[in-house]
């Protein structure tokens, strides 16, 4: 079973950044989509970015475009996601996802969570105003 483990969150001012790490357990990037997800408190669970393990390509959802960066190192079977400009509405914990039948797309942010094969325990980013 493929363990995902999320690390890079904390506390930081409106306008900061912050990357965050997503190490798995073995080499899944040739088979699996891998994305980044948060949820909020009182909020539904949200994709923010995923990779394709087919083209490398990357997507993201609107809300983080811009701001948000995914990028992988297959050498260290992890994946980050460098935030920037950083505001108090990007408060919530961020999961990283692995699917194998998932594709990563344009249509990858309206997959449901129970969806996706594995999820990381999740990383907790605060942003203060």
């Amino acid at each position: 079973e493929v363990q995902l483990v999320e690390s890079g969150g904390g506390l930081v001012q409106a306008g900061g950044s912050l990357r965050l790490s997503c190490a798995a357990s073995e080499f899944i990037f040739d088979d699996y989509a891998i994305g980044w997800h948060r949820q909020a408190p009182g909020k539904e669970r949200e994709g923010l970015s995923c990779i394709s393990s087919s083209d490398g390509r990357t997507y993201y959802n609107d809300s983080v475009k811009g701001r948000f960066t995914i990028s992988s190192d297959n050498a260290k079977n992890t994946v980050y996601l460098q935030m920037n400009s950083l505001k108090p509405e990007d408060t919530a914990v961020y999961y990283c996802a692995a699917d194998r039948t998932l594709h990563c797309g344009r249509y990858y942010f309206a997959f449901r969570p129970d969806e996706f094969d594995y999820w990381g325990q999740g990383t907790q980013v605060t942003v203060s105003s």
